[in-house]
């Protein structure tokens, strides 16, 4: 298949289904104080313990900060992924950012304990795929993977990322960087 007729092909769909709520810096700022009563009503939705993990508030800090320095980042990061009619978060999603000047963005997302192994990684890549898509300064999506990560590397697995290279980050260790078109037939 020559790389023209790759980008027109439809990659697989999934069986779950999600769509993404924004997470203001105010319910980012409640999340960090522990206060998830406060962050759920502020979010519209019930926010779980998972949210209030180390790992997340980590998270939190960075996309205040990023929020903070320019507001126009809020569009593009820290959406809770919301799944059926009563609005169950199974996990959160987003991108690093706004697209870079060559129109690359990296695609970050998290499903809760509870709800790994059903397809919601994969519903969640779905929606972030065609959110990128949908964007005209989108030209690259980027999903960087722990080689150790299997359950996101056999995420990615059939949506036409390739590996482009490694890198290290003081966080998170090694990183295997794939990268797929934005505009593929999503």
């Amino acid at each position: 298949m020559t790389d023209e007729a790759d980008r027109q092909t439809s990659f697989p769909t999934s069986s779950k289904h999600v769509r993404f709520v924004e997470l203001s810096s105010t319910a980012m700022s409640a999340l960090l104080e522990g206060d998830l009563p406060a962050a759920s009503n502020t979010a519209g939705v019930a926010l779980t313990e998972y949210f209030v993990t180390d790992r997340a508030q980590w998270l939190w800090r960075i996309r205040i900060d990023e929020m903070a320095a320019d507001p126009r980042h809020a569009r593009w990061i820290a959406r809770q992924a919301v799944t059926g009619p009563e609005g169950v978060v199974i996990g959160h999603a987003g991108f690093h950012g706004p697209p870079d000047e060559a129109g690359m963005v990296e695609i970050g997302y998290a499903v809760a304990p509870d709800f790994r192994r059903q397809g919601y990684g994969r519903a969640i890549l779905i929606e972030l795929l065609r959110r990128a898509a949908a964007e005209p300064a989108v030209k690259t999506v980027r999903a960087t993977i722990s080689p150790d990560n299997v359950a996101s590397l056999a995420t990615i697995a059939g949506f036409g990322f390739v590996k482009v290279g490694e890198d290290w980050d003081e966080e998170d260790g090694l990183g295997l960087i794939f990268e797929v078109p934005a505009n593929r037939s999503y």
